[in-house]
């Protein structure tokens, strides 16, 4: 058990490693999310070196890669981004429901937070506006995210201390 999580009075939030999944399909969006994640971990006290970052291919391969990270209990949280879009060959609400049903069943099972911003607008198209649109919009998920994983970071190790 990571020993920075083992007392609620020695607890630190720099102390906490972090891993940021995301999928490279639209690469140049999805990394808006950890821009925005990095930031607002940053001003709530974490130390960004112990931001780990791993692609994955696509959205698809994001529930295994978190369950293999955090079967290493070497994370307090791990945090995911990916976009999926309607490629007209395949039902993308049918990939990011799968890919988020995966993830609440990998923190179900290990007890490692893991946080989602897995995206699928309904109208994506690739021209500038909504390129724009999106990678202002993943900022702000991605700060959304932070949030969201700094309270789950800590309402993990209070319920693991009083254990």
């Amino acid at each position: 058990m990571d020993q920075s999580l083992t007392n609620a009075n020695e607890f630190n939030v720099r102390d906490q490693r972090i891993a940021f999944i995301h999928a490279s399909w639209h690469a140049d969006i999805v990394l808006k999310a950890l821009e925005g994640f990095r930031s607002q971990l940053v001003e709530l006290g974490y130390d960004v070196d112990k931001i780990d970052v791993i692609a994955v291919p696509g959205a698809y391969e994001i529930p295994l890669q978190a369950k293999l990270l955090a079967k290493t209990g070497l994370y307090a949280a791990i945090a995911c981004s990916g976009l999926v879009v309607d490629g007209g060959i395949y039902r993308h609400d049918f990939v990011a429901q799968t890919v988020c049903t995966g993830l609440m069943q990998v923190q179900l099972e290990t007890e490692v937070p893991v946080l989602t911003a897995i995206l699928t607008p309904h109208h994506f198209h690739e021209h500038d506006e909504h390129q724009q649109y999106y990678s202002r919009h993943f900022i702000l998920k991605g700060q959304e995210l932070a949030t969201a994983a700094d309270g789950a970071i800590r309402l993990t190790a209070q319920a693991k201390f009083m254990s």
